[in-house]
């Protein structure tokens, strides 16, 4: 019996249990979604227990099977330590595998580890031409990182209308990131009540990591409204 979306929505709605027990039957018989799935869901702890190292083992069946999201999410194990050490040099090789497949989300990674070479020599020239590719797949946090490009003048001519757009689009995308970096640009031209509902929307969505790196920004701002935000309850 192959991996049906609809039969796992019903399972859902019965419970995260009932939900992983049919994932997990279809993943022990070689089905390279139902494996994917389960590795996504032992690594979020839905339906079972919180188990990174299982979630490694059945992403890396489901990527040897050839599964896109797999690859990607193999490589996100290896570059944030979920299950195992630390790999940059094996997460390169999966989001570059996962990226040629078209995934837009794997364009992207493999794309930042070339910004920071990690596992990869660092070529921003490179970083730009794969974030330039998830861009045109509609991949909205790419339009965030490539604004960045425009803005700075890395790698492409200085093209401060062509950042703007970007971050627009970004942030009308619900990226967190783009969210906040219109919001910023939305505050310089004075928008304020704009930038407080973009903020606003991102600040749910952002990890704690991003959250403390704006409050720092919004303690700067001019704006009250702005800066009150940050004594706003946090998720």
């Amino acid at each position: 019996m192959p991996f049906d979306p609809s039969e796992l929505a019903s399972r859902f709605d019965e419970s995260p249990e009932a939900a992983f027990a049919y994932v997990a039957e279809l993943a022990r018989a070689g089905d390279a979604a139902a494996q994917t799935i389960a590795g996504q869901m032992y690594l979020d702890g839905n339906g079972c227990e919180k188990a990174p190292s299982e979630a490694l083992y059945w992403f890396q069946q489901a990527a040897h099977r050839h599964s896109p999201m797999a690859m990607n999410m193999l490589g996100r194990c290896y570059e944030n330590g979920w299950g195992n050490a630390v790999d940059y040099d094996l997460a390169a090789v999966w989001f570059r595998r996962a990226a040629d497949t078209g995934l837009d989300w794997a364009v992207y990674n493999y794309a930042h580890l070339l910004a920071n070479g990690r596992g990869v020599t660092k070529d921003r020239a490179a970083a730009f031409v794969w974030f330039s590719r998830a861009v045109d797949m509609g991949h909205a946090r790419s339009m965030n990182f490539l604004a960045q490009y425009y803005e700075n003048g890395w790698e492409t001519p200085h093209d401060p209308d062509k950042a703007m757009a970007l971050f627009r689009r970004s942030a009308e995308a619900g990226d967190y990131r783009g969210e906040c970096s219109w919001a910023s640009v939305l505050a310089t031209q004075g928008r304020v009540d704009e930038a407080e509902t973009f903020l606003r929307s991102a600040i749910p969505k952002a990890p704690s990591y991003f959250l403390d790196a704006l409050a720092d920004a919004l303690a700067r701002s001019p704006y009250p409204q702005l800066r009150s935000l940050l004594t706003s309850p946090r998720p």
